[in-house]
This record gives structure tokens, sequence and C-alpha cells, in this order.
């Protein structure tokens, strides 16, 4: 079995940070890239952010948070991060921990950690 645990998501005001963390766990073999994802209610979850887990770390980002947000992950920990700044209300969702293996292309998700942003 595989497991993502996120942690870090809160309340926040609008212009300010969140850090979430991310730890995968289990029977995980080539494990090719993680990333976070949200979903607000009534529309489909987008992805926010993606990163390689091999040499180089290749990061994609969502228009929306570039400049804003930053994925990092430790490959050893099997771990990926994501600091958001300059959060704005239309950032309020649920976050979702990805993980994607090859050669077999299997997705795993975690359970969603809630962010909130005030106005």
């Amino acid at each position: 079995q595989v497991q993502l645990v996120e942690s870090g998501g809160g309340l926040v005001q609008a212009g300010g940070s969140l850090r979430l963390s991310c730890v995968a766990s289990g029977s995980i073999f080539n494990l090719n890239r993680m990333g976070w994802y949200r979903q607000v209610p009534g529309k489909e979850r987008e992805l926010v952010a993606t990163i390689t887990m091999g040499m180089g770390g290749l990061s994609t980002y969502a228009d929306s948070v570039k400049g804003r947000f930053t994925i990092s992950r430790d490959n050893v920990k099997k771990s990926v991060f994501l600091q958001m700044n300059s959060l704005k209300p239309e950032d309020t969702a649920v976050y979702f921990c990805h993980a994607r293996t090859l050669p077999s292309a299997t997705n795993y998700w975690g359970q969603g950690t809630q962010v909130t942003v005030s106005s």
C-alpha cells in the first residue's frame, strides 16, 4: 500500500503564507513525479504545481500561482513541499498531494488538506 500524508493547511489572511508538506510511504518504486492539485466544491480538480523526482527536479506551475508558489522536493524522504506566498482568497481550496510512478503510470492521492484565505 502507498500512502501520501499532507500537512500544513489552515486559515490565513490574504497576503499571508503557508507551507504544505507531503510524505510518501509504503511500497513506492520508481517515483517519477510529485505535485499538488486543488479543488473547490462544484469544480474539477486542477493542477497547482508538479516536480519531477529525478535529477534536475523540473517543475511546472499553473499560471494562476506562478511567482507566488514554489514547489520543492526531497528525493531521499520521498517528500514534496509547496511554499505559498501572497495568498489570495481565490486560492481557497482543498489541496491534494499527488504522486506518479513509472513505468506503470500509477497515480496516488493524499486525503487533502484545507487551505482557506480570508479577505
